[in-house]
């Protein structure tokens, strides 16, 4: 862990993807310790930034997800976490977070 930027709060983005397909799953903060469990236990851990704690992935709804590896890129200041979710990983049901596209609609001036 010592190859990896925590920014000033302590935290480094980490980038769930699925094993079997490559799909982005989701985006999650780590700190150092959860980390260190997900490591350990080779589920993912994170940190919850809006409750202040750590957060076992799935401890709730049981659809844990179950880490193959993890990788950092070339500024060592994110993650990269390759793994096999058990269920949706979405708490709003979906096998992803990333279920909407942004159109140019979108982005028209408020």
């Amino acid at each position: 862990m010592k190859n990896v930027i925590f920014d000033e709060k302590g935290l480094v983005p980490a980038i769930i993807q699925d094993a079997a397909t490559g799909e982005v799953l989701m985006l999650g903060y780590m700190n150092e310790e959860s980390l260190r469990r997900t490591m350990k236990s080779k589920e993912v851990w994170f940190y919850s930034r809006s409750r202040q704690e750590l957060w076992h992935k799935g401890e709730t709804s049981g659809n844990i997800i179950k880490v193959k590896n993890v990788k950092y890129n070339c500024e060592n200041n994110s993650l990269l976490v390759t793994a096999t979710p058990t269920g949706p990983v979405c708490h709003t049901g979906n096998k992803t977070c990333f279920y909407r596209e942004l159109t140019g609609d979108d982005l028209k001036d408020r």
